[in-house]
């Protein structure tokens, strides 16, 4: 694996620390992304108090669609149903200038074993994706529930640019495994994303 120790990524809330690249996955037309423990090079345990998700030009199939994720407590085989308490707001501008707007999104909530959306209303325009991030902190803890941050940008289909903030935690004290994304319509046509801990 490369080392990245030399590398700060300053992202909201602190500097994110000492990165060491784990894994980077491609996408090509695919329905999901999963980066498991212990399959493929991917390291997702107590290696790392935190792991840093990070989302480059992902680019829908479908358009209006949001990329999301989900969590697996399961050592074998995976279902990505972990139970989640988040909130969400973003802000957004028009392409044209002619409007701005800061919300919180209710509907973008989820207290249950859902998807979580990072984003919403992603354009599939052949220049329109989302970049971002997702951190997840101590998934190994058998004590405490697992709390994540993400923010992503994206180019949506009605030609904005909006920033998506998204926040909350794994309501489940078993350790975190996996980590799956997937469209919430349609697949992830290209883009990658990739896992590193953080030291």
């Amino acid at each position: 694996m490369a080392d990245y120790t030399a590398i700060k990524y300053n992202v909201p809330f602190s500097k994110a620390g000492n990165l060491k690249l784990i894994k980077t996955l491609t996408a090509s037309s695919d329905s999901t992304l999963s980066f498991v423990d212990g399959a493929s090079d991917v390291v997702f345990d107590d290696t790392y108090k935190e792991y840093l998700f990070i989302f480059n030009n992902i680019h829908p199939s479908a358009d209006a669609a949001a990329l999301t994720f989900n969590g697996s407590d399961d050592d074998s085989s995976h279902s990505y149903d972990i139970t989640k308490i988040t909130t969400y707001f973003y802000a957004s501008h028009k392409e044209d200038d002619t409007s701005t707007g800061l919300s919180y999104d209710s509907s973008q909530d989820v207290n249950g074993t859902g998807f979580q959306n990072l984003n919403a209303s992603l354009g599939y325009d052949n220049d329109q994706s989302l970049s971002g991030f997702l951190r997840i902190f101590n998934p190994s803890s058998t004590t405490f529930v697992k709390h994540f941050i993400g923010e992503t940008n994206i180019s949506s289909h009605e030609d904005l640019s909006i920033n998506f903030f998204m926040a909350g935690y794994f309501n489940d004290t078993d350790d975190i495994t996996a980590i799956q994304y997937k469209m919430s319509s349609g697949d992830i046509d290209a883009g990658t994303i990739q896992l590193f801990g953080v030291l």
